[in-house]
């Protein structure tokens, strides 16, 4: 069997594992807990959607310690033709332009199709649009789809772990 398909299945086990041990305990409490689960998912979901229009806001205001800050310590970005990025310094040095260039993103839209909340991690997928304007003044325009891994930081903090996009 090959490595990928092995890890694949075993992160399949661990959260089919780990949904049945919510299943078991929702199953035995009383029905008030349940609901407070559902209010904490409401919560964490909401945290997550202003965490993706905050993400977008610092991008087109060119504020690329925000753009970092947005990501853990640990954080993987996956650009689309390139190697997986690893930490914070990867991170910064993709996001922020070149010393002397002109280019900014001017619009940067992010439509979450699905987020899913499983304990102190979470995935959101959907699309992206934006514009851009190069170093020659010429605006242009893109759009896409993502996947985002998002890990719970402290009580109530959620950043991106891993950040997956390509253009269509």
């Amino acid at each position: 069997m090959k490595k990928t398909t092995v890890v694949c299945m075993m992160l399949v086990f661990c959260l089919v594992g780990q949904a049945q041990s919510t299943l078991t305990s929702v199953s035995e409490t009383k029905e008030t807990k349940v609901t407070v689960k559902k209010k904490a998912s409401k919560g964490a979901e909401a945290i997550i959607r202003h965490n993706i229009a905050a993400f977008s806001k610092a991008l087109m205001e060119q504020n690329y310690d925000a753009v970092v800050a947005a990501y853990t310590n640990d954080g993987k970005i996956f650009p689309g033709g390139r190697d997986i990025l690893r930490g914070e310094a990867a991170i910064r040095e993709y996001w922020t332009p070149k010393a002397g260039s002109t280019y900014r993103t001017s619009y940067h839209h992010i439509t979450p199709e699905e987020i899913v909340i499983k304990g102190d991690t979470a995935y959101d997928y959907g699309y992206y649009e934006g514009k851009s304007i190069n170093n020659e003044g010429k605006e242009s325009s893109w759009k896409g789809k993502y996947v985002i891994v998002w890990k719970r930081v402290g009580k109530k903090e959620w950043k991106i772990y891993l950040d997956i996009w390509n253009r269509i």
